[in-house]
Parts: C-alpha cells; sequence; structure tokens
C-alpha cells in the first residue's frame, strides 16, 4: 500500500467526518431499545401474551445488536496497533456470532412455548395494554429508522446500515404482534396469539442464521463475491501498463476489506515508473471500494514462480 485510502484516514475521511453523528445514532439505538424492554415487560405480565414475550425477546436482541453496532462503530476508527496490524475489525463479527447463538436459543424456546399454547389455549388479558405498547414501539422505532437513514445517507456507515435493516424487519415483527393482539380482543378464538408467534420465532430463527453465515465467512476470513472480484481484476487488467495479474486474495474484516494481488509489468520498466502505476490503482481501487486497503507485489511480466492460483487449482 503505497497511498492511504482517502476514504478512511485524514481529516476529510468518512469516518473522521461523521463518528460523533454515528456514535449519537447508536446511542438512540440503544436508548430506544432498552426503552421498548421496560415496556413491553410490564406489558406482557400484565396480558401474559406470547407474541408480547416474543417481542420483547427481541427488543433484548435489539439491545445487543445496538451495543454491537455501538462498539464496531467505535473501534472502526480505532488505527491498527502493534499487535493487531489488520485492525480491529472481526470483534464485530465474533460479537454477532454469540448474538445468533443466544438468538437460536431464545427462538427455539418461543417456538416451544408457542406450540405449548396450541395445546393449551390461553385468552389473552388486558389486551388493550398490549396494543398500548406495540404502538409506542412502532412509533419510536420508525422514528429511530428516520435518523439511521440521515445518518447512513451522511456517513456511508456499513454498520449502521445493518442495524437500520434490523430495525425495519422489528416494524413488521411489531406490527404481526399488534395484530395478534387485536385479533384476539376482538375473538375468542384462543390461537392468534401462539400463531403468530410461531410465525415471529420462525423469523428470528432464519435472522439468526444469516447473521450466523455472515460472521463465519468474515472470521474464516472468505473470499469477496465472484462479481467483486470479477470488477477488481476488470479494473486492474484496463490499465494500459498492465500486462497480467494473479493470486489476487481478498477478505473482508467487517470494518475492511482486504485486496492483495501481484501486478505483472514490463520488465523494462522504470521502478518510479512501476510505482505511479501501482498507485494509479490503489486510487482507482478505493474509489471503487471505500473501505479497502490494498497490497500489490510488482513483477515482470512472464516470470516463472510459484503461484497460489495454481496451486488452488490443483
Amino acid at each position: 500500500m503505497s497511498i492511504a485510502n482517502p476514504y478512511m484516514y485524514g481529516p476529510n475521511a468518512i469516518d473522521v467526518q461523521h463518528i460523533g453523528l454515528r456514535r449519537r445514532v447508536t446511542i438512540a439505538s440503544l436508548c430506544v431499545a432498552i426503552t421498548l424492554i421496560i415496556a413491553k415487560f410490564a406489558a406482557y405480565v400484565i396480558t401474559d401474551s406470547v407474541s408480547v414475550m416474543t417481542s420483547l425477546l427481541d427488543s433484548t436482541f435489539d439491545a445487543f445488536a445496538s451495543a454491537v453496532t455501538m462498539i464496531s462503530v467505535i473501534h472502526a476508527t480505532t488505527p491498527a496497533d502493534h499487535d493487531h496490524r489488520f485492525g480491529h475489525g472481526k470483534i464485530e463479527a465474533l460479537a454477532a456470532m454469540g448474538q445468533s447463538l443466544f438468538i437460536f436459543g431464545s427462538a427455539g424456546y418461543l417456538f416451544f412455548e408457542s406450540t405449548h399454547r396450541f395445546f393449551h389455549p390461553m385468552q389473552v388479558k388486558q389486551a388493550y395494554i398490549g396494543i398500548g405498547v406495540m404502538l409506542l414501539s412502532i412509533v419510536l422505532t420508525v422514528i429511530l429508522v428516520v435518523f439511521q437513514q440521515y445518518v447512513i445517507k451522511k456517513s456511508a456507515s456499513v454498520a449502521i446500515s445493518a442495524d437500520n435493516l434490523h430495525y425495519k424487519g422489528d416494524l413488521l415483527m411489531n406490527i404481526g404482534v399488534l395484530s395478534s393482539l387485536g385479533l384476539s380482543s376482538f375473538s375468542s378464538w384462543p390461537y392468534y396469539d401462539p400463531l403468530f408467534a410461531s410465525i415471529i420465532s420462525v423469523a428470528l430463527i432464519y435472522g439468526a442464521w444469516k447473521i450466523s453465515r455472515e460472521s463465519y465467512g468474515i472470521l474464516m476470513d472468505q473470499e469477496l463475491s465472484d462479481a467483486d472480484r470479477a470488477k477488481i481484476e476488470v479494473l486492474v487488467r484496463a490499465h494500459p501498463q498492465v500486462r497480467a495479474m494473479h493470486d489476487l486474495r481478498t477478505r473482508d474484516s467487517g470494518q475492511r476489506v482486504f485486496i492483495e494481488f501481484h501486478l505483472e509489468m514490463d520488465g523494462d520498466l522504470p521502478l518510479k515508473k512501476a510505482h505511479d502505476v501501482t498507485e494509479e490503482l490503489e486510487l482507482a481501487l478505493y474509489k471503487e471500494f471505500p473501505k479497502a486497503e490494498v497490497l500489490i507485489h510488482q513483477e515482470p511480466a512472464g516470470l516463472d514462480d510459484h503461484r497460489l492460483d495454481d496451486s488452488i487449482k490443483g
């Protein structure tokens, strides 16, 4: 890496410009989650509704996820140190993996409880209390989502984008719980509550699976998508001084994308010119991948050396 990524380092870097705004929105996210935990716990105790319990546990997950997002936002601007030269991005994946395991266990319990209610139905008590709490939940979540959208537009934060997507899903879940309570209050059929709870628990399990799969990929240094790798190769090979490239390796650490490859150029090209070509390619890659760290190994075209590409193909 000859040139520092201007999107990540220096006074004009996105992280530096908007760090205060990003921290405020993560604090707001955590405060909303804690407020809703308190309100929904009270509503569950009063109504004994299993769908309210699912929403209560989901708000608990939200609080945990918001805390993870806050940590990741803080660590996003923490530079690499002597013991962590690739940065600290994987802490987000580690926390997310723990979060997904917690969600798996809780969602499994929810599904068991809702199934139990099918065989031992119970009428929801004082449903209007739960309805009021769910309306409060929807209003606060809408305000938070709008604030997050504003911050995302300003800072292009990946972590806050993920949190925003999570809370958009919560809006649908809260509407589902509200529908369950509304139907239960106007009907004597006792199965609306466990029915909605079962659907929500399955949705939570699916969400946990997606989180764990993504986190596993980061922790195992999984390559970027084929589309992104193809984009890198097209961009590099388009430079008139580039003869070829090989041994492209990429990985996503959560907060950073690492791109490394061998660059083949004319063996008679002056060292200064080869260096200039490398810097031009780095800037082009930074523009396409704003959170990237790029490492390029220069070598004369046609050199017969050991190649990672050959080892992988074998």
